[in-house]
């Protein structure tokens, strides 16, 4: 998720997404690759000298980011319900 989120702020290189979501390079490179793999993310390279690697949301990516937006709405408006502590369940 720390991936989609931080692709909101549009195309990134590797290593900016890696200081931006605090992950590992295996940890983060194999989040990448599942998400490019399901048409969430896009993987784009330059070739230029030295050559660079672009990642960013795809449409899809974006619609789900704005699911999970609006999940992160609900869980806050429901915040205030939940009572502290553990609750008997019959």
């Amino acid at each position: 998720m720390n991936v989609i989120y931080a692709l909101d702020e549009g195309e990134q290189r590797f290593n900016e997404l890696k200081r931006s979501t605090g992950a590992r390079s295996k940890t983060l490179s194999d989040a990448l690759e599942e998400l490019v793999e399901n048409d969430i993310v896009t993987r784009r390279m330059e070739e230029d000298a030295p050559v660079a690697v672009y990642y960013g949301l795809t449409r899809k990516g974006e619609e789900l980011l704005d699911a999970l937006s609006e999940l992160d709405e609900w869980a806050q408006s429901w915040r205030k319900e939940v009572p502290d502590g553990p609750t008997a369940r019959f």
